[in-house]
């Protein structure tokens, strides 16, 4: 049956019920369920937008809803097909079975569209199946993964927080369409080349929405006025900043800060990372090491450089927190044994972000112990569990670790700052997270790549990484310059490895060094690891580090603007070569070079011992080296030197 409700289309069949709606110009939402209501969550996609569209219900043809430039049709047994307003095919579900007899695809097969399994608890593993209408289609998005593609298509993803991994599953579609599986549950995507597929391991609705385009920057926009806009970056977010495992009081941090500013090297923020508490839970510094936090805070302020704390969502039995937490039912729950999640530096458990009680108990006591000292910046990392689900309940959807389920967690701790910083008048919010997922960037999360390793192949991971979150709407990220296990600071090839990680951080959105080095200082209970300054590393390393700081310095005014658009419009800051050249058939294929903005194609060195390489310059524009003379026409590949105190940059005339 299809009917009309509104400017909604139904179809109903037996106890399967399905919606397609507009949500947004030029933009559909599809949601299907076999529970008797149709369930109401918004998901990702937050925001209120203005939505018109047009339903025709024809006796004979398939139904049909129109919103701008995307159309949909319905057939008599629910199969979607969507296309443009041009009449161009961009999604078409995958279904196999003899239901319906008119259409072309009828099989034997008997495999559905929209798959519900029923699981224990009495959810659904849900599956949707898609066409895969191109085998040419090229995808980009998806979050952060471990791997060195650029393009999506033919990958298998799980949908799932780990350590290094954010999922985030917007994608972009070179036949000019946005897809947002909306859906916070565990899973796997797999964008095949015969067959397109997303899952919910525990569920209760497909619910995905669909946009069309003309550009990519057309799509990403509409995705951002959907599921929300990154606030404006402040300005101590655009410059340097200096971090390690573990600094390990407050005067080493001091002596850091000053000796920057002796050296005249520009400074924007400096980290106290993990374990500046007494316990865990106790989320203030301990008074041993840090004896007056808010004079050190007024200290660096004068020296213009902001402090960032890192906080851990982990209580132990011992801190000042546990009973109130406890009682409040402010913990995540275990379903047997000890209340256990974490074992770093003691047993400990984390507090349930999905709570709004805790999320403001929590905030209330950043507040007080860092906040009021003048502290606005927090690096909320989310540690590391990857514990099963059957020894956890933290959320409706039992599936992946403490932090995996309903994949909301990484989202609802950054929202527990964002929110307490809101109501304290705090307009401009960074909070440093390793993981995220659809609209996280509303509450300011900077999303880094998390405990990569301090190898090439790393570093050429984390390009791909990058662009791919600011393809996916997650338009503030960074990663470990230098990469976070391992690296000797007196190896030369570690290095090499180093300067030119670093060179392209200049060029990343949020400009971080970090790392756990090598080699460790013996007798330490926590390991706060070798030096990490640009000095660490001998004189060489430390001009030529010191040239690409006063870069970008050189940068600032453009790095704002850059900050400013993604704010308003959602456009990444970093962006592959197709975002701004899209009819540039050879930018699809270049995936080791990329704009930052609109205005320069930065190519990264990343391999050891390269003194040149290919550089291509897209069509449509004249190129100047940023360094060098000469100006080169677009739609060419040209030979050009990269000696180690130089990248390859040009900048678009």
């Amino acid at each position: 049956m299809l009917y009309r409700d509104e400017n909604r289309l139904v179809f109903r069949y037996d106890d399967h019920t399905l919606w397609v709606e507009p949500h947004g110009p030029n933009a559909l939402r599809v949601r299907a369920t076999k529970l008797a209501q149709m369930p109401l969550n918004d998901w990702a996609l937050s925001e209120e937008v203005s939505s018109s569209g047009n339903v025709e219900i024809p006796e004979e043809a398939p139904a049909k809803i129109t919103n701008g430039k995307i159309e949909a049709t319905v057939s008599t047994r629910g199969k979607v097909v969507v296309k443009n307003s041009a009449g161009k095919l961009l999604l078409e579900e995958y279904a196999r079975h003899r239901l319906d007899l008119t259409d072309p695809k009828c099989s034997a097969l008997a495999i559905q569209a929209r798959d519900f399994r029923g699981i224990a608890g009495g959810d659904f593993h849900t599956t949707l199946r898609l066409e895969s209408v191109d085998p040419e289609e090229r995808i980009y998005g998806m979050g952060q993964y471990q791997q060195p593609y650029l393009n999506l298509k033919g990958t298998d993803l799980e949908m799932a927080q780990r350590n290094s991994q954010a999922s985030v599953p917007f994608m972009y579609s070179s036949l000019g369409y946005g897809f947002l599986w909306n859906n916070p549950a565990v899973g796997r995507a797999v964008l095949g080349k015969n067959v397109m597929s997303f899952e919910s391991y525990s569920s209760t609705i497909i619910d995905y929405w669909i946009v069309a385009g003309d550009t990519p920057a057309e799509i990403l926009e509409a995705y951002a006025n959907v599921s929300g806009h990154a606030p404006m970056m402040p300005e101590y977010g655009l410059g340097f900043w200096q971090c390690k495992l573990r600094y390990s009081t407050q005067e080493e941090l001091l002596e850091v800060a000053r000796e920057y500013k002796r050296r005249e090297v520009p400074l924007d923020v400096i980290v106290a990372d993990f374990f500046h508490w007494p316990r865990q839970g106790d989320f203030r510094f301990d008074p041993k090491f840090w004896p007056d936090p808010k004079a050190m805070v007024d200290e660096l302020k004068e020296m213009n450089v902001e402090l960032m704390v890192s906080i851990w969502p982990t209580v132990e039995p011992a801190s000042e927190s546990w009973d109130e937490m406890m009682e409040g039912g402010m913990l995540i729950r275990h379903d047997r044994g000890v209340r256990v999640a974490m074992q770093v530096g003691g047993d400990s458990t984390n507090f349930d972000a999905t709570n709004p009680a805790a999320r403001s108990y929590v905030w209330n006591k950043v507040k007080k112990n860092y906040y009021d000292h003048g502290i606005k910046m927090f690096w909320l990392d989310e540690a590391e569990p990857e514990y099963s689900v059957y020894e956890f309940d933290i959320y409706r959807y039992h599936a992946g670790s403490v932090l995996q389920v309903g994949n909301s967690y990484p989202k609802d701790y950054a929202r527990a700052f964002y929110e307490g910083m809101e109501a304290s008048g705090q307009e401009n919010i960074v909070n440093l997270l390793r993981c995220a997922w659809a609209g996280s960037q509303k509450y300011g999360s900077l999303v880094w790549s998390g405990d990569i390793a301090s190898s090439w192949g790393s570093f050429r991971s984390q390009l791909a990484a990058g662009l791919s979150m600011g393809m996916c709407g997650i338009v503030w990220w960074t990663s470990d310059i230098g990469g976070f296990h391992g690296g000797c600071i007196h190896d030369p090839e570690f290095h090499e490895l180093f300067v030119r990680w670093f060179q392209w951080g200049t060029f990343c959105p949020v400009m971080r060094l970090h790392g756990d080095r090598e080699p460790k200082p013996p007798g330490e209970e926590i390991s706060s690891g070798a030096a990490n300054e640009i000095w660490s590393y001998g004189e060489e390393v430390y001009e030529i580090c010191k040239k690409f700081i006063g870069i970008r310095e050189q940068l600032r005014p453009y790095t704002r603007k850059l900050m400013q658009e993604a704010h308003e419009k959602g456009t990444p800051v970093i962006r592959p070569l197709f975002f701004e050249f899209p009819q540039d058939r050879k930018a699809w294929t270049v995936e080791t070079q990329y704009m930052y903005g609109d205005k320069y194609l930065v190519a990264p060195v990343l391999s050891p011992n390269q003194r040149e390489m290919k550089v291509y310059l897209p069509a449509g524009s004249q190129w100047k080296p940023w360094s060098g003379a000469g100006v080169y026409e677009g739609g060419v590949e040209l030979d050009f030197p990269c000696p180690i105190d130089k990248m390859p940059v040009f900048v678009r005339a």
